[in-house]
């Protein structure tokens, strides 16, 4: 798989990620905690679980092909459990993988 089709793949899967992750913080939990409707939850909780397993293999794919430092990794792993935060990792590395440089160490 080339440093492209990886980039694609974990664009995809920080978006997906981070959508679904705010579905889950804004909507299904409010409706859980303010509206005792806990199914919402039980259902978009499972689905971001699964979306952020393929986040974490998107990443690493990227990250061994990029060759990041494992802590740069751990960094950008960690954005997908943040509501907002796939989406500013996702700009930050898309930017700095197509200039050819390092994610955080040199920029």
């Amino acid at each position: 798989m080339s440093i492209a089709t990886a980039l694609r793949n974990y664009r995809v899967a920080a978006w997906v990620t981070g959508i679904g992750l705010l579905v889950l913080v804004f909507i299904a939990m409010p409706l859980k905690y303010f509206f005792g409707e806990p199914r919402p939850v039980a259902l978009v909780g499972m689905l971001h679980g699964f979306l952020y397993m393929a986040y974490i293999v998107c990443t690493l794919i990227l990250a061994e092909r990029c060759r990041w430092r494992p802590l740069d990794a751990v960094v950008i792993l960690l954005a997908g459990t943040i509501p907002i935060a796939s989406f500013v990792a996702e700009r930050q590395v898309t930017r700095r993988v197509r200039e050819g440089r390092a994610v955080l160490g040199s920029g």
